[in-house]
């Protein structure tokens, strides 16, 4: 599910051809070691774009390795400002951390920017209304997922051929269920977690 729903928001959401043949995009992708995140890094690096990501400290080098241009220690001043290292502004958002207010995100999005929200609360969908309202040309879109067989067969053909990877943050039996879901809202966890029957 959290590379479909990655798919879905790099491909439908903000616009990626993912064989590379459509128009360069300026692309932020927040708590990108996360387990959307680090798969929205990858499939967005296939497609004609510049990724400037965010995520702890402790995260920057490996998501630099998943191909990220820049990279934010969202603590840091820069990095809760959302500020592109390169000052570039962002043509779409592929929003997979929390906490994060529409005003924050504004005075970085490019004219026609938009922030695809993939767990989009009250607040999101107030925003994407007034945004409506006010036919504002830079759009808050919560995500509304719609999984396809074929897109799930085009990430396993993506893994098969190394193109993608599924990062394993940690295991966990199923007798640990509860812990394991502790440590995936704690939100602080690099890729997935798994739970074993």
């Amino acid at each position: 599910m959290a590379g479909l729903t990655a798919h879905q928001a790099v491909t439908h959401g903000a616009g990626v051809k993912l064989d590379g043949s459509g128009q360069q995009l300026n692309l932020l992708i927040t708590a990108a070691s996360g387990g959307v995140g680090h798969y929205a890094v990858q499939l967005s690096k296939l497609g004609n774009t510049h990724v400037t990501a965010t995520c702890g400290a402790r995260n920057l080098d490996f998501v630099k390795s998943l191909g990220a241009d820049e990279v934010l220690d969202y603590k840091t001043p820069n990095g809760a400002a959302l500020k592109s290292p390169s000052g570039r502004k962002y043509d779409a958002v592929i929003h997979c951390a929390s906490g994060i207010p529409w005003s924050t995100f504004e005075p970085n999005l490019s004219s026609n920017g938009k922030v695809i929200d993939i767990t989009p609360g009250l607040s999101a969908f107030l925003t994407c209304a007034v945004k409506k309202v006010t036919f504002s040309k830079k759009k808050l879109v919560p995500l509304q997922l719609s999984p396809k067989k074929e897109n799930l067969d085009y990430l396993v053909n993506l893994m098969k051929d190394g193109k993608v990877k599924t990062v394993i943050d940690s295991k966990y039996p199923l007798s640990k269920a509860e812990e394991a879901w502790a440590k995936s809202i704690d939100g602080h966890a690099t890729g997935k977690i798994i739970v074993e029957p």
